[in-house]
């Protein structure tokens, strides 16, 4: 079973996504970031990608799309709040935008 994020894990996990784009998702233990594609295609593809992660680590995050633009919401829902597992997803989408 995964915990939540412990205050030094927070410190230690989350500065680093913070310092990319992510933001802590104010009234909820969540993090949330906007990816902005060069069109649907990009945004799609994205998601196609992101998807296969998140099945293979049974960790599936919130997330709409509209056009080229992906809106992304990370949470537990087990331990009600942020896991290892919401920053491990969030740095492979980082990744995957990045490619």
């Amino acid at each position: 079973m995964t915990d939540k994020l412990s205050d030094t894990g927070r410190k230690t996990m989350l500065e680093p996504l913070l310092a990319t784009g992510w933001e802590l998702d104010e009234g909820r233990d969540a993090i949330a970031k906007t990816f902005v594609f060069d069109d649907f295609v990009g945004a799609f593809g994205f998601m196609t990608r992101a998807a296969l992660w998140a099945e293979k680590w049974d960790h599936h995050p919130e997330w709409s799309n509209v056009y080229k633009t992906v809106k992304v919401v990370l949470t537990t829902h087990d331990v009600d709040g942020l896991s290892a597992l919401d920053v491990k997803l969030a740095r492979k989408m980082d990744q995957i935008a990045g490619a």
